[in-house]
């Protein structure tokens, strides 16, 4: 079931990567299409199709082991709710029938919560606190999309209050539940104990996590306050980065893993995005820069997909690859690579663009093909992923029976 649950959730990543490539024609030569609604289509099946589904997968098989017949029912039950929104939002946009499927979606992560925390029960050690607060990162998260409604009545979409919920849900989202989701299970891969170093990390990245939703209120509300406790989260976060770099040289350092190239060349690569990613936050803290900043609509879009694509998505490609893959295939390989070049190469694409407009005044010539072009290397990647997955074996730990025919011991 692993496998066919990775096939799935690859498949949604895959058809997320091919609205955003439409997306990106769009900017070349109009298509006619509803370019709002496409961008909920691609982003909601990215996040809860692709991140959501894997991450639900991945501590399934990792921090359960009875009684799995109710995750599978539930896995199921949520992807028909990411397929309702594929099909529905790029039609409607927010309307009557994506808003059911998004409710539905959020209703069984409720089940999903409730049932792992159950199983977590009298479990301790550092991965279960990582769950345990990736699980309760996101219960917060829904807070912002409750409270739309309330704030559409009371004082109109479009609204500063509006864009906060909506901000303070991608953040407790991105930073909160996928950031120690997907740490919880690289740290129970590496085996990292609940060590005071450990601990420390841990209170330093929670801390940093709540204080750094004070950056994307500070947008819609200027307030030095807000300025200073973004500051301190960022530099917290900082340090929480550095204390894990030093807990993972220790376990390599301890326990000398025989890792493939490519293994390693993953691993080295999450970490790089992870310390791009506190970098660019601490461009923040640069008075009146963070206003510019945010004005560039492209500059948060590629420091979302940084984070998604780098950070979250990089680690469950990880796990991908020392979980279960026996054989690295030449497929596979290319699959890696292909992804990581059309990543990078877009990146940077995004980046020299925001430069050159902030000090010259002038974009990169030809810029949205260069970003379409490359972005195609993203799909191309996901694909062959996908393709090799297909054709793979798990390790012997995960050739289970998860049907739901047999009972789960």
């Amino acid at each position: 079931m692993l496998k066919k649950f990775s096939i799935i959730c690859l498949s949604n990543f895959f058809i997320a990567s091919v609205l955003g490539l439409l997306l990106r024609y769009a900017s070349i030569d109009a298509l006619g299409i509803n370019y709002r609604y496409f961008t909920h289509a691609h982003s909601h099946v990215a996040m809860l199709g692709w991140v959501y589904l894997m991450l639900y997968t991945f501590i399934v098989f990792n921090f359960t082991r009875q009684n799995r017949k109710k995750y599978i029912r539930l896995f199921w039950v949520t992807q028909i709710s990411v397929l309702g929104m594929l099909l529905s939002f790029p039609f409607q946009g927010y309307g009557t029938v994506s808003i059911a499927f998004s409710t539905l979606h959020i209703l069984c992560s409720y089940f999903f919560v409730f049932w792992v925390w159950k199983d977590l029960k009298n479990k301790t050690g550092a991965s279960i606190l990582m769950l345990k607060s990736a699980l309760v990162f996101m219960l917060i998260s829904t807070i912002g999309v409750w409270s739309l409604g309330p704030i559409i009545a009371i004082y109109g979409n479009g609204t500063p209050y509006y864009d906060i919920a909506i901000q303070f849900f991608l953040h407790f989202q991105f930073n909160g539940w996928f950031l120690f989701g997907v740490l919880a299970l690289l740290i129970k891969e590496l085996n990292i104990k609940k060590s005071t170093l450990f601990k420390s990390f841990y209170l330093l990245l929670t801390f940093a996590t709540i204080a750094t939703i004070a950056l994307p209120i500070y947008w819609y509300q200027p307030s030095i306050v807000l300025f200073f406790l973004n500051g301190l989260g960022v530099f917290l976060q900082l340090i929480a980065v550095l204390i894990l770099f030093r807990l993972i040289y220790l376990h390599i350092k301890k326990s000398k893993p025989t890792w493939s190239s490519l293994s390693i060349f993953t691993y080295a690569f999450v970490l790089s995005c992870i310390g791009f990613k506190v970098l660019t936050q601490g461009l923040s803290l640069i008075p009146g820069l963070a206003e510019e900043l945010y004005q560039y609509h492209s500059l948060i879009i590629g420091f979302i997909h940084l984070v998604m694509l780098g950070v979250i998505t990089g680690l469950l490609f990880y796990m991908l690859l020392n979980s279960f893959l026996y054989h690295k295939s030449v497929v596979l390989k290319l699959g890696f690579y292909s992804f990581y070049f059309g990543f990078v190469t877009t990146e940077l694409l995004i980046l020299f663009q925001a430069i050159n407009y902030y000090f010259w005044e002038s974009g990169i010539e030809n810029y949205n093909t260069l970003l379409f072009v490359a972005s195609i290397f993203l799909s191309l990647g996901i694909f062959l992923i996908a393709l090799s997955i297909i054709f793979a074996k798990p390790k012997p730990q995960y050739e289970l029976d998860f049907s739901l025919s047999k009972k789960v011991v």
